[in-house]
């Protein structure tokens, strides 16, 4: 079995560790002995559809997110929509996250149109969080990461959000919501990188890839005791700076 992973936008949108949810998704692929293979895509080129089983989108600042925004709008935002709503999985992280919902409006400059993907909509603020994150998700557990941006998420009435916050700031600062959940799609603002210390979430994602591309396919389980550590390092240090 074969695995095609999207990386967009991966030369102008790649801060704080994000790359490493490409490698994590890739290399727990590998173990289980599914070929994976990574394509970059950038401003300017196509998105092919049906070329694709997974998609990864990480952040960026508002300078990257300008060209982007334009570019994914169109036939580009189209197809990214169609093969989420077809089944796709798809993990976007802060910059991505915010250009899948309705609209970010930066302190500068104009408002950023998003494609709707997510029923949300993102406003910067006046003060940056930045900080370790906890989350406790329904469905994927005690979820750890980084936050460091500006910008505060709301949800719609129709979004469900990927967890409450237990340390941290989270979509807002305000509600006690974290991240987004659509059909196979996850938005977040959880740094670090996310994949490394949250298997399940990245498990998830592979699953559904291959679901789609060759049926019921059972995931081999693996030995995730030094993910594990790592997550649970990653909450004591949020904690101690609580």
């Amino acid at each position: 079995m074969k695995l095609t992973i999207c990386w967009l936008y991966g030369t102008t949108m790649n801060i704080y560790g994000d790359r490493g949810n490409v490698l994590a998704l890739a290399q727990r692929c590998r173990w289980r002995g599914i070929d994976a293979e990574v394509v970059t895509l950038g401003v300017g080129e196509p998105l092919e559809p049906g070329r694709y089983d997974l998609f990864f989108w990480g952040g960026g600042q508002d300078r990257e997110q300008i060209p982007v925004a334009e570019d994914i709008r169109g036939p580009k935002g189209e197809v990214l929509r169609a093969e989420v709503e077809d089944g796709a999985p798809l993990l976007a992280v802060c910059g991505g996250y915010q250009l899948l919902g309705a609209f970010y409006r930066p302190h500068d400059g104009p408002e950023l149109p998003g494609i709707g993907l997510f029923d949300a909509w993102t406003i910067a603020g006046d003060e940056r969080f930045i900080g370790n994150v906890v989350v406790d998700s329904d469905e994927f557990g005690e979820v750890v990461g980084f936050e460091n941006h500006s910008g505060r998420t709301h949800l719609g009435p129709t979004a469900r959000p990927l967890g409450r916050v237990r340390i941290g700031h989270g979509n807002n600062g305000s509600d006690g919501t974290e991240g987004c959940r659509y059909r196979n799609a996850i938005g977040c603002y959880l740094h670090g990188a996310l994949l490394p210390k949250n298997p399940a979430i990245a498990d998830f994602l592979i699953g559904a890839a291959l679901r789609r591309r060759y049926g019921e396919v059972a995931l081999p389980p693996l030995d995730d005791a030094l993910e594990a550590a790592a997550r649970a390092a990653a909450v004591r240090r949020a904690l101690a700076t609580r």
